[in-house]
């Protein structure tokens, strides 16, 4: 499975981008729209699931067919959610992918399908990219994601998207880490050490951090995992170190976008 995604000034531009894809071709349960800022009124419309996540604060139920209105009347997947994300605030996801991602839980996945989202769909689904998405819903952008099967649906899917204006999550990921760039290397300059040197270990330990398995853990318990994914590289110094860096900055964000 292949991930597309896009991230847009507005849930309008996004719902736009939405129609698009539909009428492009790309089914309802290819397509998820997630959009921030869910009143306290869309939260209560909505009775509590049974399959809250752990770490994802009070995560509000589904209904089925967008009941809710989400996106602008888009049934997306046949499901929509409303649900309270640590760190992000209120966030309104329509369409399967979109609210599994974020942790709404099983209610929410296999209201299309009468079931569980699939294991194979659920182990692949963007988890290294969610940082970037909940970056962007903090600033109050909408995210369009875009799962599929035939890489040669990649391209058109990723067109219509740059056609409707989106910003490509590699450039947000990117304005996302210039952002905090100057700090991490104020951290190695303060011991007279070069950044540039170490900056790109440093920062894919920053990112390890940031992968909703790594969430609750230290570095220590989440070794295993790191050492899977990462290799030997994660016994580096910047690494580590990077890694703890990023566990703070998710630390702060919770604090920061307290409910």
């Amino acid at each position: 499975m292949s991930t597309v995604a896009g991230i847009f000034n507005s849930s309008a531009e996004a719902e736009s981008a939405a129609e698009r894809l539909r009428s492009a071709g790309f089914s309802d349960e290819r397509i998820s729209l997630l959009s921030p800022g869910a009143t306290q009124q869309d939260l209560d419309a909505v009775p509590t699931t049974e399959t809250e996540q752990p770490g994802m604060g009070k995560a509000l139920g589904t209904a089925v067919g967008g009941a809710l209105g989400v996106a602008g009347g888009l049934h997306l997947g046949a499901a929509a959610a409303s649900f309270f994300v640590p760190g992000v605030g209120p966030i309104l996801a329509a369409g399967i992918i979109g609210a599994a991602l974020l942790g709404a839980g099983g209610a929410a996945t296999g209201a299309a399908a009468g079931g569980a989202l699939e294991d194979s769909m659920a182990r692949e689904l963007p988890h290294d990219e969610l940082f970037v998405y909940e970056d962007a819903l903090r600033k109050g952008h909408s995210v369009i994601i875009v799962t599929l099967d035939d890489e040669g649906a990649v391209y058109s899917a990723r067109a219509i998207l740059d056609e409707a204006g989106a910003e490509s999550i590699d450039a947000a990921r990117e304005a996302w880490w210039i952002g905090l760039r100057d700090a991490e290397a104020a951290e190695y300059e303060a011991e007279g050490s070069d950044f540039g040197e170490v900056e790109p270990v440093h920062r894919r330990g920053f990112e390890a951090a940031l992968h909703p398995a790594a969430r609750s853990r230290s570095y220590d318990e989440d070794l295993a995992r790191l050492r899977e994914c990462y290799g030997d590289e994660c016994d580096d110094r910047a690494f580590r170190r990077g890694y703890e860096r990023g566990r703070r900055y998710h630390t702060d964000m919770l604090e920061r976008y307290r409910g």
